[in-house]
Formats: structure tokens, sequence, C-alpha cells
């Protein structure tokens, strides 16, 4: 049984960063795309960012490129992302992604709340 378990989402001051991680168990993803959505209260949920697996190419929403870093370990199965500057509108639960597409992933983390506050 495949599973994503996010961390590190939490309370922070705008400008403040975090860093999420999401560690998959059940099958390895080492030759898998791994990424990041959010969801915001009331919107649509949306793409981050994402890192494939062949030369760990990086793919962010315009919005985010700069301020976000993602990064995998394929030894721990495990994909990061870093989030600097962090604005209020960044405010929204993240969701972990693997396998299948870029926009279109297979398996889906839970979920881990992050919040801006201005």
């Amino acid at each position: 049984q495949v599973q994503l378990v996010e961390s590190g989402g939490g309370l922070v001051q705008a400008g403040g960063s975090l860093r999420l991680s999401c560690a998959a168990s059940g099958r390895t993803f080492s030759r898998s795309t791994m990424g990041w959505f959010r969801q915001a209260p009331g919107k649509e949920r949306e793409f981050v960012a994402a890192i494939s697996w062949i030369v760990s190419s990086t793919y962010y929403r315009d919005s985010v490129t700069g301020r976000f870093t993602i990064s995998r370990v394929n030894a721990k199965n495990t994909v990061y992302l870093q989030m600097n500057n962090l604005k209020p509108e960044d405010t929204a639960v993240y969701y972990c992604t693997a396998g299948g597409t870029t926009m279109n992933p297979t398996y889906w983390g839970q979920g881990t709340q992050v919040t801006v506050s201005s």
C-alpha cells in the first residue's frame, strides 16, 4: 500500500520560511515524478512544483518561482519543498504527489496546513 506522509507545515509570519517534507512508502519513486500541489480555502487545487527523476528537472508555478525550491533524495524516497519569503497568499493545504504525470499525479498525500500571517 502506497503512502505519502507530509510534515513541516505550520504558522509563519509573512517573509518567513518553512520546509515541507514528504516520505513515501509502499514502493520506490526513484523513477517517478514527485511534486506538490496546494488548495486554499474556497479555491481549486493548484500545481505548485514538481521534480522529475530524469536529471531531476524542476518545474514551478510562476507565483512561487524564485521563492520555493523542490528537491528529492531518492535513497530516502523523500521529496522536499523549501519555501522562503512566504506570503499570505501562500496559505493553503499542501499535498505531496508522486507517480503519473506532473499535472496528473497518481498518488496523493493527506496534506499539511501552511498558514502565513500578514
